[in-house]
């Protein structure tokens, strides 16, 4: 094997080494020192305008050296400049067809059976008002930092942002004082329209400030009773900047050639949208005050899907934990239940956190029976029986997260929690309203034991029966408690001395005495509803409570000759005493007469009740009745006039018309029908007696001829009135009665004449 010699190639040194220095750049002697910062130059991109105008550019810069860095976060990188020049419109639409996938996606989180926050709203704003003054602490802000001073340093920029906040916390503030309710609501909706608008411009701090600001109200407790609606306008407040923040990480994702898929993970976000969300987090942290700081990184929860896929399952049960340092326990509640509102729209799997919550609450829960709460409620002259419904709300809305598709172990687990702290009344009341009915339902006994053993103070047990009487209409209790679940109720209802207390709970339980049992206990009932209502005319007040049931009785009694055998059905319609009102109720009952009558019926009580019902509706109207209102009343009489029938009894019959037209004079379509049902009734006659043409046949046409001939004229409508004398002309000349026919076509061809004119 041959060796060849290995020869070293020649270098040379100094050519390598001065084409590797750096090319020397000449500078001032005042611009250079070896320990001045790097400075940045901070460039402003103006976005193109739709109407196609190019971007600008605006400089101020201390030095000609640049960071490299700092154009990510300033938005004159490459890719922010492509995105700046992209067609904007065709960018928005990709945005908000990917925001409507988005939410559909999002709503379709729970099923369509989880009741929404937005449902209750109304009703915690409506049940929870006040007459006291309120206060808001306003911040004025500074204007540091403000657009127009240039920021040279890097360090320097996030050190006045940061300082932004603190002016923020700590800065000049105004006290509004002495506001009433509706000053109140609209300040607060005032400043849910300075966030949108502080956005809009691109002023995210001062949109954070705004934020924060709203947030340190939800400390204040001191006009306590309005507690639940500022919550309720406040969380509106969080509810927008959480959106706004995740619309401007997801923009930031996309460009005009992608979006993000609707379940999209934390690979599939850019690394400026990860910036910018870290950014966001990392100022909330900066607060300082537990409560603002709580309420503003829940709001924007939602976002940690950007990061990482189990940052929202990290980030719950801190949360959770820091509502442990919050005093009061009805603010800690209320933080509790909008944690677990946003918890159940992101991420609803996560029954832990739900769970933890509830728990930690009940260790807490006895902080309301303690010296500070007690003091609290003296200083403001609030009964403990008016302060324990004000966390109601709160508590219900966290047992339905926690209910939501639990299994019914879950239920007997909150039943001993609950009898470990002496079956308190108000976690109970919201047990029965968050389980399932069912679960209630067979478990009725077992509540009904457990409310006998409550402590009535602050929280009554005819509340706890009410809420016991709404599951038990909704589900059946076992068939052999049924009579013993109603007379346990009773007992307790019956006693009340409160009228409005007891309407409020009788409502509830008729339903469940009308569904399992008979007349009797239904007439029972009503007997005791007429007893504690009449007295000093309660029952002007609770109009709504005893229309509705009313409502109950007639949906499960479809008998009526069942229902008016009902001895104080009747005395119980006689305390509706306002028109109006009753004229509704009467409307109800000939609803489900004409809906579920199946037969024609000539029973005296029905007719009698029913003529009764009907006149009163007939009564009501006068020069002021829209058309509308009488069309609807005219078709429910002539429901009812349908529906009446004496088979061969047609004398019986022709005398139930004569009263009908004597009660119903004022409504022109009753008078038709009533005619058209005359002229039938001759023709039946006709038909009936064929071949036997008696004189008594003969006379009860010509009565009924003769009603025709005497009711038309009353008819406005001239076209009404000439249909309706030729068909009863013809009906008279079909029956042999030629006199008759004959007024009747001279009737048709002179109207308003009749007899007095010549026939040509």
């Amino acid at each position: 094997m041959a060796v060849f010699p290995w020869h070293s190639r020649n270098r040379n040194y100094k050519a390598e080494f001065a084409s590797c220095r750096l090319e020397a750049v000449p500078l001032e002697f005042g611009d250079y020192h070896p320990l001045k910062p790097i400075t940045v130059t901070e460039s402003k991109t103006k976005k193109v305008s739709r109407k196609g105008s190019t971007s600008s550019t605006s400089s101020s810069s201390s030095s000609s050296v640049v960071d490299p860095l700092s154009s990510v976060l300033d938005g004159t990188d490459p890719l922010s400049m492509f995105a700046a020049s992209a067609d904007p419109a065709a960018l928005a639409a990709t945005t908000d067809n990917s925001r409507k996938k988005r939410d559909r996606d999002d709503n379709s989180i729970v099923g369509s059976d989880f009741e929404p926050w937005a449902s209750k709203r109304g009703e915690i704003l409506a049940r929870y008002t006040t007459t006291e003054k309120l206060s808001i602490n306003l911040f004025m802000g500074s204007e540091k930092g403000k657009a127009g001073t240039a920021v040279s340093a890097m360090s320097e920029k996030v050190r006045t942002r940061l300082e932004e906040l603190d002016d923020f916390e700590e800065g000049s503030q105004k006290e509004l004082l002495n506001l009433t309710q509706q000053d109140y609501v609209n300040r607060i909706e005032e400043l849910n329209q300075s966030l949108k608008d502080a956005w809009a411009s691109d002023q995210k701090v001062k949109a954070l400030k705004i934020v924060i600001q709203c947030s340190k109200l939800l400390s204040d407790t001191s006009v306590i009773q309005f507690y639940p609606s500022k919550f309720v306008l406040i969380t509106d407040i969080l509810d927008t900047f959480g959106k706004l923040v995740y619309e401007r990480i997801f923009s930031m994702c996309m460009d005009n050639r992608s979006v993000l898929p609707d379940h999209f993970s934390p690979e599939n976000v850019n690394d400026t949208a990860k910036e910018t969300c870290l950014n966001w987090f990392f100022k909330i942290a900066s607060i300082r005050e537990l409560i603002p700081r709580f309420y503003v990184e829940a709001s924007i929860l939602k976002c940690n899907k950007f990061l990482s896929k189990t940052g929202i399952s990290e980030c719950l049960p801190r949360l959770t934990c820091m509502v442990r340092g919050i005093g009061d326990p009805l603010v800690s509640v209320y933080a509790r239940a909008y944690l677990c509102r946003v918890g159940m729209e992101v991420a609803p799997h996560l029954k832990e956190s739900l769970n933890k919550n509830f728990f930690d609450f009940l260790l807490t829960f006895k902080q309301i029976h303690g010296d500070t709460v007690q003091n609290q409620l003296v200083l403001q002259g609030v009964e403990l029986p008016s302060y324990l419904p004000l966390y109601s709300p709160a508590m219900d809305w966290i047992f339905q997260c926690i209910s939501y598709h639990a299994p019914e172990a879950l239920l007997t687990e909150m039943m001993e929690r609950c009898k470990k702290l002496g079956n308190n009344a108000l976690l109970l009341n919201s047990v029965m309203s968050a389980f399932r009915a069912e679960f209630i339902a067979t478990r009725s006994m077992d509540f009904i034991g457990m409310i006998k053993e409550c402590d009535e103070s602050g929280f009554p047990k005819h509340l706890l029966f009410r809420s016991l009487g709404l599951n038990l209409a909704l589900a059946d209790p076992p068939e052999g408690d049924r009579l013993q679940i109603l007379n346990e109720a009773w007992k307790v209802i019956t006693k009340l001395k409160n009228p409005q207390d007891y309407i409020n709970c009788a409502e509830v339980w008729v339903e469940y005495t009308c569904k399992h049992f008979t007349k009797r206990e239904v007439n029972t009932v009503l007997a005791d509803v007429i007893k504690h209502m009449t007295p000093d005319r309660a029952f002007e007040d609770s109009y709504p409570q005893l229309q509705s049931i009313i409502k109950k009785v007639i949906a499960h009694f479809h008998d009526f000759s069942v229902l008016f055998s009902v001895e104080k059905f009747l005395p119980f319609l006689d305390m509706f005493q306002k028109e109006s009102v009753r004229v509704e109720v009467c409307k109800c009952i000939m609803e489900v007469f004409i809906k579920h009558q199946q037969e024609p019926t000539k029973d005296p009580v029905i007719l009698n009740a029913l003529l009764h019902v009907c006149k009163t509706m007939h009564d009501s109207v006068n020069a002021l009745t829209l058309e509308d209102e009488k069309r609807m009343l005219a078709y429910l009489i002539n429901g009812f006039i349908k529906m009446v029938s004496f088979g061969r009894d047609f004398e019986q019959q022709l005398s139930f018309y004569v009263e009908a037209r004597s009660m119903f004079c004022n409504l022109e379509p009753v008078l038709v029908q009533l005619i058209h049902s005359v002229n039938r009734l001759a023709m039946e006659t006709r038909k009936v007696m064929k071949g036997n043409h008696s004189r008594k046949t003969a006379a009860f046409v010509r009565a009924c001829v003769a009603y025709c001939f005497i009711t038309i004229p009353s008819l406005v409508g001239i076209f009404s009135r000439l249909n309706l004398y030729l068909h009863s002309g013809q009906v008279a000349l079909a029956n042999q009665c030629l006199s008759q026919e004959i007024s009747s076509i001279r009737a048709d061809w002179y109207p308003g004449v009749g007899s007095q004119r010549p026939l040509c």
